[in-house]
């Protein structure tokens, strides 16, 4: 058997093993997301008061349209208010901003993170303001007019500290934007109510997330990186803090068009997800020992390969294997057949439609093209930094 043979025996039982547990891992929470049977939430006998933050970078296209929708909320006016960050926005969105009761905050950083707008949300709240939720939503965001008062009922239901609503698309006008949307809502079934099913954190997305205010104002101030979601998930576990997830609270968001960007935002959660778990793998150990299963849970998580690069990574071996030994592509195939069908049980019915055939089935090629793109953002990234 000569080194060549080795080494593409060797390529394929590393990448197979890699590709298989993450399949493992989908299916689980996929069948369980099936048997999620969460009933009507009772109404709260209290009245949160609650801060809604808007962190906006550049997004004076849709900032306005969130704005109305958290102002036209059924709660009570009393018991709310709203801060927009307004981060490198234009002069015009800044004026028609100013115009609505909220506090708008006009920042210009040399270096723009959502942390950095959190942070100076946090620090400019009146001192005579007593808050009991935070809710983070994105630039872009859609809510109900009875989001406040399913978010108020939700808390005191979870009795926790961090609650994630359910994140659905407000476009599916192309293939991308629809394959988008689908890949959210797979998320929603694997990630959130498939854990919840079993007794797992759901995990967050950093919008539609509410958290216990006095929780958040201490923990947003110690983050410094350019992933504060992932920052705060990791804190939330490392301080064995249950977050719930409620399917009925609905928060919608644009999703991206363009395939371009689709590749950039697959590209930066890549990476996002390699940092978070090369920060908390440490924690890893001792998690076992103290049977902190949410905490381990997250670093799992971390450590599954992306399924952008997981589906690629399928259609790659299952097209070029043949070609260099048929009884090597099989495995790939039946792995590609079982892993469409839990992709398939993890979508919603109402995303089955006309528009589902089409994207469906064009998403493994979608994300042979986003490796691909991938590979050479990071190269190019290298190249850069090395030149400097």
């Amino acid at each position: 058997m000569n080194i060549g043979w080795i080494v593409i025996n060797i390529i394929d039982i590393i990448l197979f093993a890699i590709v298989s547990l993450t399949v493992a891992y989908l299916t689980v929470f996929s069948i369980a997301a099936l048997f999620n049977r969460r009933t009507g939430v009772p109404a709260a006998k209290h009245q949160n008061r609650f801060i809604i933050l808007i962190p906006a970078y550049k997004q004076d296209k849709s900032i306005e349209q969130t704005v109305k929708t958290a102002l036209g909320q059924t709660y009570p006016q009393r018991l709310f208010d709203i801060t927009v960050i307004s981060d490198h926005q234009k002069e015009i969105t800044n004026f028609h901003l100013a115009q609505y009761p909220i506090t708008l905050l006009t920042p210009n950083f040399a270096s723009s993170t959502k942390a950095k707008s959190l942070q100076l949300a946090i620090n400019n709240l009146p001192q005579f303001k007593i808050y009991d939720i935070a809710i983070v939503l994105d630039a872009g965001s859609v809510v109900e007019p009875e989001f406040l008062q399913q978010m108020n009922d939700a808390f005191e239901t979870a009795g926790t500290k961090a609650i994630q609503a359910h994140r659905l698309s407000k476009n599916r006008d192309t293939a991308i934007a629809n394959l988008d949307a689908i890949f959210e809502e797979i998320n929603n079934s694997v990630f959130r109510r498939g854990h919840i099913t079993l007794g797992i954190s759901a995990a967050i997305s950093g919008s539609g997330i509410a958290y216990d205010f006095k929780w958040f104002k201490e923990n947003i101030m110690k983050i410094n990186t350019g992933w504060e979601d992932k920052e705060l998930e990791a804190l939330l576990m490392r301080q064995h803090i249950y977050v719930d997830y409620f399917d009925h609270i609905h928060v919608y968001d644009e999703k991206t068009r363009q395939s371009a960007d689709f590749n950039k935002q697959r590209g930066r959660w890549a990476s996002t997800q390699l940092r978070s778990l090369f920060s908390n793998a440490r924690y890893l150990p001792a998690a076992i020992l103290k049977k902190r299963y949410d905490l381990i849970d997250k670093i799992i998580q971390w450590m599954l390969i992306p399924r952008t690069i997981m589906v690629a990574v399928m259609v790659l071996m299952s097209i070029v294997l043949p070609f260099i030994y048929l009884t090597l592509a099989v495995k790939w195939w039946i792995m590609f057949a079982v892993t469409m069908l839990v992709l398939a049980i993890a979508t919603p019915d109402y995303l089955v439609d006309d528009k589902w055939d089409k994207s469906f089935f064009k998403a493994p090629f979608i994300m042979l093209v986003s490796l691909l793109n991938i590979t050479k953002m990071i190269r190019r990234k290298k190249n850069f930094e090395n030149r400097n």
